[in-house]
């Protein structure tokens, strides 16, 4: 006989620990299916790895130009094998804590372990032969890169955001091919590590969904830097010559070739749905992931999907967000929606951060008349300026006064970001931001001043209340 459950969730990266969690509290009976480890790949793959290499290469760099603040600089002397030694170390300790499967035990939550496959609206069949029954399936069975389709490349091996963490030591040398936010975080990482590295665009710019005024900056940064930014190349084929990975192709139309001891693949992510049954069960995917409504129901009601596998945003914390949003439409009165105020942030030094509208998205959509863009450069920031971070600007979109749109070039531009995130949410005017005080000296009070120069420019319209001296 079936297993019957409250809930079965099929997955166990970020939204799928986030939504067992959250339905442990309900005192729900809760199955999690699982056919890999545990943590998904934020932990394995993703935002932990990738973050603690961020951290190594921030330190490399920070040694490296310490000339600049009065410290004598040295060229830091990289081991490779103990950088990638710390990141493993990392991972193994918040698998050993936050993510240990008995900690979501002790919560009430029972693990099946095998690939998942939905044979009915309330059935969930684990590997061969075990049958689950459930009131509710919440598919958290996320995403995968991308391969591009160029001669040549499976047979000369090649990286991914994935396999990049198997390795024992950093390469000698990459060629990155993408301009999203991994590669891009990647390749700064790499460059800093002393690690000869070119990033290859197919387009005319790196992160096309940024602000393409912050990204500039962004840019000469990093060339600053070292690293080889080459924008429209076509990749062509891959060849190994003398044990070395080369990618032949043109730029603006001309026959170039890189070469690297690695090659690096960030192209993108597919959605994760082969396998699961959906087509049987009347469920429509597409290239995005599994079609969903704003409650995140697909075509069978008592079936969701949300993280990466939903099609929304492929981040982990709007994975998070959109697991809890579900649990509480699927047992508590009344409907869920999801929001679209979501932010990211590519973190890179400084990180670039993103929310709602661009300037050109919000005069677009409304038209110019009443669209504000608000800006301050960071060279006016007193705290980057004293910490020699001074690239970069905070930028706000108002569309009739309110935040419509958000876009932060700053060092820790995803911590700063939230305030105005919550503005955009709430339909605040900018103006009311500035009734927070901001503690000075932070970057963060740039957001702030701006928020002044809104509050200002409303209070002209009565100056005629202003109260004057008689004499």
């Amino acid at each position: 006989m079936a297993n019957e459950y409250d809930l079965i969730i099929v997955g166990m990266g970020s939204a799928g620990l986030v939504a067992a969690e959250f339905a442990a509290t309900l005192d729900l009976r809760i199955a999690a299916v699982e056919q890999d480890r545990v943590g998904g790949d934020c932990l394995w793959t993703g935002c932990v790895p990738s973050k603690a290499l961020l951290a190594s290469a921030k330190v490399a760099h920070h040694m490296r130009t310490a000339d600049e603040y009065g410290i004598a600089a040295v060229e830091p002397q990289v081991d490779g094998a103990k950088v990638w030694d710390r990141i493993h170390s990392i991972q193994q300790e918040i698998a050993a804590t936050d993510d240990d499967p008995d900690r979501y035990r002790d919560m009430g939550v029972e693990f099946h372990f095998g690939h998942a496959t939905l044979t009915g609206p309330h059935a969930v069949r684990v590997g061969e032969d075990q049958e689950l029954r459930g009131r509710f399936i919440l598919l958290c069975t996320g995403s995968r890169p991308v391969v591009p389709p160029i001669a040549g490349l499976e047979d000369a091996g090649f990286l991914t955001s994935e396999s990049v963490w198997d390795l024992e030591s950093a390469p000698s040398s990459v060629v990155a091919i993408g301009g999203g936010p991994i590669s891009v975080e990647m390749s700064q990482a790499f460059q800093r590590l002393g690690i000869e590295t070119h990033t290859l665009q197919k387009g005319a710019r790196i992160l096309p969904r940024d602000e393409p005024s912050l990204v500039e900056v962004l840019v000469q940064k990093l060339r600053g830097e070292g690293l080889d930014l080459c924008f429209d190349v076509e990749t062509e084929r891959v060849t190994v010559k003398n044990g070395t990975k080369v990618v032949h192709g043109t730029q603006d139309g001309e026959p170039r070739t890189w070469r690297g001891e690695e090659i690096l693949v960030g192209v993108g992510r597919r959605p994760n749905v082969e396998g699961l049954g959906l087509d049987e069960l009347g469920i429509e995917t597409n290239r995005e992931g599994v079609v969903i409504d704003e409650r995140s129901r697909t075509a069978v009601p008592s079936v969701y999907a949300v993280g990466d596998v939903g099609g929304r945003y492929r981040f982990t914390h709007s994975a998070g967000y959109e697991a809890a949003r579900a649990i509480r439409d699927m047992f508590f009165p009344g409907k869920g929606r999801f929001t679209a105020a979501v932010p990211w942030c590519t973190f890179t030094d400084p990180e670039l951060a993103h929310a709602g509208l661009t300037p050109a998205e919000a005069e677009q959509e409304h038209g110019g008349d009443e669209v504000q863009i608000w800006r301050q450069d960071l060279i006016h920031s007193d705290r980057a300026r004293a910490d020699g971070a001074a690239e970069g600007a905070v930028i706000v979109v108002t569309y009739k006064k309110r935040v419509v749109g958000a876009h932060i070039l700053a060092p820790a531009a995803g911590e700063m970001i939230h305030e105005l995130v919550l503005a955009m949410q709430e339909g605040l005017k900018f103006d009311e931001v500035a009734s927070a005080i901001h503690i000075y000296p932070t970057v963060a009070i740039a957001v702030g001043q701006l928020a002044g120069e809104a509050a200002f420019e409303s209070a002209q319209r009565y100056r005629w209340l202003v109260r004057r001296s008689k004499g």
